[in-house]
């Protein structure tokens, strides 16, 4: 039997081509520094990791138009908070 894992874009719904270089990763993380400072929500963005797109929270994103329209979203609601 084999497995067959499919992704989706997280902002446009693209599928993933199994030959397709230009998707990338992206998650939010809180930090301090230094440390006794206010946290800060930060977005990484990272090109594309079989591996990292497992983990939990990642957005996939199929390219430089969806990353940088995640990155919108993501600032207009960290300035609502």
């Amino acid at each position: 039997m084999a497995w067959t894992e499919s992704y989706q874009c997280d902002v446009c719904n693209k599928a993933k081509g199994e030959d397709e270089q230009d998707w990338w990763l992206a998650w939010t993380e809180v930090m301090a520094v230094p440390a006794e400072s206010e946290e800060q929500p930060v977005l990484k963005l990272t090109p594309w990791s079989h591996l990292l797109s497992h983990s939990v929270g990642v957005k996939h994103l199929c390219g430089a138009r969806c990353a940088q329209t995640q990155m919108d979203r993501w600032m207009s609601k960290t300035i609502e908070e």
